[in-house]
């Protein structure tokens, strides 16, 4: 008898031995089926702005539910232009330097693929959101990894070494991936971190491509910096943003890219025949975001903090030792003190017995054991969500 298996074998590409699916939606579906508070994945169980909701709902009744211009709606590209250079002093050309995606997932991957040929090589500094290492994989290039090591104080900061940060760079290099502010640590890089990132790009004539979803999620007087406006960068980054996280919309898709002319043609391209463009109505609804008044990422951010700030507490009191994040709406974790084996055990144990779901640390490192003792939690939840995970979580102390 035939090996049932044997036609999938033989199908199959060979790049898909090198990922696993995410394990950052395995451990949602792990809290639905647990009935376990969903501290796992980053997605707001709280409602997104009245305004932006109204917006969709009036492009739909207009009417706007057919393709959108396939690098995106005039509206939107316009907004993107006009927000660049009110939030970093960037003067952009909607119509040779934005193109607007199905969201910031695919903005990278494309990306990836419009600049990427087989064998360069995409620095990436981990832990990474766990996406970054499929993308390069799937673009053809090969991903290098540099550490990010973890704080020895709770209110110190994720660095890197300057000297295995070089020793990535080389003539195979084709780009750095750079996320700030950064998930799944919540570092912020500094700008003195940046511009040693600039000179190696420079030196060695690499490509930044910087995804600042989390932009305006800051904390504790941090400052957030774009690496395009650095003397030098300007011709070499690729920005990619979005809706999802600043707006509470994670589920409608729309983000983009602010690149050089040559560059965007490229990204045009694959973006074009990758998924042609993305929901119409949802894209003039952007545009009403982007037009929002200052005030609103002051409260966003300060909502954030507080939500921080609720859940951090419970977290060291319940036995973890916490990474203060400076930015974004995650907090890594050090599980050590609970005797577990590794991760995978940890957050199995956690899901199924105490009922609150998290990411196992090991998902945002190429080798699994660099991240055995290590678990995120994301707060991005209603003050009642976090303080049911809060009494949960204080089970385990028992």
């Amino acid at each position: 008898m035939s090996d049932p298996t044997f036609p999938a074998k033989q199908f199959r590409s060979s790049k898909v031995a090198f990922f696993t699916e995410s394990v950052i939606r395995e451990m949602t579906r792990q809290a639905m089926m647990h009935g376990a508070v969903n501290l796992a994945q980053g997605f707001p169980d709280f409602p997104a702005p009245s305004e932006i909701k109204k917006a969709a709902q009036d492009a739909i009744a207009a009417d706007v539910n057919q393709y959108a211009i396939t690098w995106g709606a005039k509206n939107l590209r316009d907004a993107i232009a006009r927000q660049a250079q009110r939030w970093q002093g960037i003067s952009v050309d909607p119509e040779t330097q934005v193109t607007v995606c199905c969201g910031s997932t695919e903005a990278m991957i494309s990306t990836l693929l419009a600049v990427c040929n087989a064998g360069e090589e995409v620095v990436i500094f981990e832990p990474y959101y766990e996406n970054y290492g499929p993308d390069s994989v799937l673009s053809g290039a090969k991903p290098r990894f540099v550490s990010l090591r973890p704080p020895s104080a709770p209110d110190g900061e994720w660095s890197f070494d300057e000297q295995e940060l070089r020793a990535a760079f080389h003539g195979h290099t084709k780009a750095i991936i750079l996320n700030t502010p950064h998930n799944p640590t919540g570092k912020v890089f500094r700008r003195v971190e940046l511009e040693l990132i600039r000179d190696l790009c420079v030196e060695f004539n690499v490509l930044a491509i910087t995804d600042e979803i989390y932009q305006h999620i800051l904390y504790d007087g941090t400052e957030h910096i774009s690496i395009a406006t650095l003397d030098g960068m300007s011709e070499r980054t690729v920005t990619i943003n979005g809706m999802s996280k600043t707006y509470s919309v994670t589920g409608w898709r729309v983000g983009w890219t602010v690149a050089p002319p040559a560059i965007t043609d490229a990204i045009r391209k694959v973006h074009d025949f990758l998924t042609v463009g993305a929901p119409a109505p949802l894209q003039e609804a952007g545009a009403a975001a982007l037009s929002l008044p200052e005030s609103y990422y002051t409260r966003l951010a300060n909502g954030y903090r507080a939500r921080r700030d609720r859940l951090l507490p419970a977290l060291a009191e319940a036995g973890f030792r916490c990474f203060r994040p400076s930015g974004a709406y995650y907090v890594m974790t050090d599980i050590g003190g609970f005797g577990f084996a590794n991760d995978l055990e940890f957050t199995k144990y956690l899901v199924q017995e105490i009922g609150v779901a998290a990411v196992p640390g090991s998902s945002f490192y190429r080798d699994p054991r660099n991240g055995a003792q290590q678990v995120r939690f994301a707060f991005c939840k209603k003050d009642e969500t976090l303080d049911d995970a809060a009494n949960r979580l204080s089970r385990l102390r028992k």
